[in-house]
């Protein structure tokens, strides 16, 4: 979350914190120990990961209401796959913890996005 006193921006980047989120993932997947299990579901969650904060950048440039709705339902959809996929992944012990913050963090997103569905009403 970023904040500049001199902008009119909102307090809160929700496009830069889905940036992080899958340069985070990108991160992790890329030290996942090489099993075929953690290579099949680590492609997954890189595409799941990234889908949540390019579904918003569609959600924040859409061309109407319902296609605004679509868009952040399908970052909430992602961001619950991440999560899924984080799951099952099997990292090294030393990245346990980032494993945890990751699945906090799809969490999270998938809560904000539910909140802006519910404002969009």
């Amino acid at each position: 979350m970023t904040e500049n006193p001199n902008s009119k921006q909102p307090k809160y980047d929700l496009e830069g914190r889905c940036l992080i989120f899958a340069k985070r993932t990108n991160i992790y997947v890329n030290n996942l120990p090489g099993t075929i299990s953690n290579l099949e579901n680590g492609k997954q969650l890189v595409r799941s990961a990234g889908s949540v904060g390019a579904n918003y950048i569609e959600a924040n440039e859409s061309l109407s209401k319902r296609d605004f709705v679509m868009r952040i339902k399908i970052s909430r959809k992602e961001a619950k796959e991440s999560q899924f996929w984080l799951t099952l992944s099997e990292p090294k012990s030393e990245f346990q913890k980032e494993q945890n913050e990751l699945i906090q963090e799809s969490i999270e997103l998938r809560k904000i996005f539910g909140a802006i569905l519910e404002k969009s009403k």
